[in-house]
């Protein structure tokens, strides 16, 4: 029980490299994966085609190019190959699973990267609040088993165990993260100073935790209060004037980009909801297997899958990048546009059932493979 579960011995890749690949991994696609990581400041980037060009490496392809493009290595004296050993290792220990893998991971680095760029949050956050939330965002679901945190406590697993039940997922990500980092091969903040090292990690397990669907409500509601009262500069920037107002919009900001598959172009879209309902289908054979209650969704005999999008969509989804709208109006206009239009899309799609037209269905109340907790009282 002392020893953090799903670590493995890391390897110095670098040392494979005479000369440092240009985009941090070695691949014959070389040229293809280049002209695609253009588009990594552009929301939409078909991650599923990073990871086709990257030989399934789109985590390390997607960090490193915006690393390099932002300066971090630079401003914070990361050796590119400390980098790449770092993301390569970090990406070895995501697992195979439909969903919650490596390409996953990249998909809400990148969209982080993009959010970053919004004109309202434009020079607002400093280049060790960008370097934590890029790190946080690359890191927060590694060695993910492709089940949730509920299905975890319920079938007393040792990561439950571990974590005494709370945020087991978002906790052990974080342990695994910080465990590479003790690798001197891998260790990105080699050279930050004590304070820096102490600010980061601080930041990090704040956004990661955040990241824990049971957090919803409360993180909602917490940006609801903030959009109320936003001071923003003359030049439009969004001010922002301590710890608790940064740290907020950080983890909004990574909470949107873990749930931005509904604001992506359509077609990949769709990917990602054919891979997350095959993970909680898996989780479901799981469940029945086990003589366990089968959570929502997670049936495959019974699951309407587009009536849930549009559920998730309704409930969660869209009161969230509403909320975030407001925050940078109107920085995220199209991105809302795109998930109105997805969301018609899936409402379109939802089969009638036979003996009921549009007219007379009543609406069953859409439930959530995820537990939400009441916002708390301010």
């Amino acid at each position: 029980m002392s020893r953090i579960s799903g670590i493995k011995k890391t390897v110095c890749h670098s040392n494979s490299f005479s000369i440092l690949p240009k985009y941090g991994v070695d691949t014959p696609m070389e040229e293809e994966l280049g002209l695609i990581l253009e588009d990594t400041e552009r929301w939409g980037l078909d991650i599923f085609k990073v990871a086709e060009f990257s030989n399934s490496h789109p985590l390390t392809a997607v960090s490193y190019k915006i690393f390099r493009n932002r300066e971090l290595c630079k401003t914070f004296k990361i050796p590119s190959k400390t980098l790449i050993n770092f993301l390569l290792n970090l990406e070895d220990h995501y697992l195979k699973v439909p969903y919650h893998n490596s390409s996953h991971a990249a998909d809400v680095t990148q969209s982080v990267n993009v959010l970053l760029l919004m004109p309202a949050l434009e020079s607002v956050f400093t280049d060790l609040e960008v370097l934590a939330i890029l790190f946080s965002a690359a890191i927060h679901d590694v060695d993910h088993p492709g089940v949730t945190n509920q299905y975890l406590i319920n079938s007393s697993s040792e990561l439950a165990l571990m974590y005494n039940d709370e945020s087991v997922l978002e906790n052990h990500s974080l342990a695994v993260a910080f465990k590479l980092l003790q690798d001197e091969a891998c260790n990105i903040f080699a050279t930050l100073n004590k304070k820096q090292l102490l600010s980061l990690r601080k930041m990090a397990i704040d956004m990661v935790l955040a990241t824990d669907m049971s957090k919803h409500m409360n993180l909602l509601a917490d940006l609801k209060t903030m959009v109320e009262t936003k001071k923003v500069s003359g030049s439009g920037m969004v001010l922002l004037d301590n710890y608790t107002e940064r740290i907020q919009v950080l983890q909004n900001m990574v909470h949107c980009a873990d749930l931005s598959n509904p604001t992506k172009p359509l077609d990949v879209y769709k990917q990602w909801v054919d891979l997350i309902m095959e993970e909680f289908f898996q989780q479901g054979d799981k469940e029945r297997s086990q003589g366990m209650d089968i959570s929502p969704m997670c049936d495959r005999h019974t699951a309407t899958i587009e009536k849930s999008q549009v559920g998730f969509i309704d409930y969660i989804v869209h009161p969230l990048w509403e909320t975030w709208g407001d925050l940078v109006h109107p920085d995220a206009q199209d991105i809302l546009d795109t998930l109105e239009e997805n969301r018609d899309w899936y409402q379109n799609m939802i089969p009638l059932s036979p003996s009921s037209s549009r007219q007379n269905v009543t609406e069953e109340p859409i439930k959530f493979q995820i537990t939400l907790e009441e916002p708390e009282e301010s």
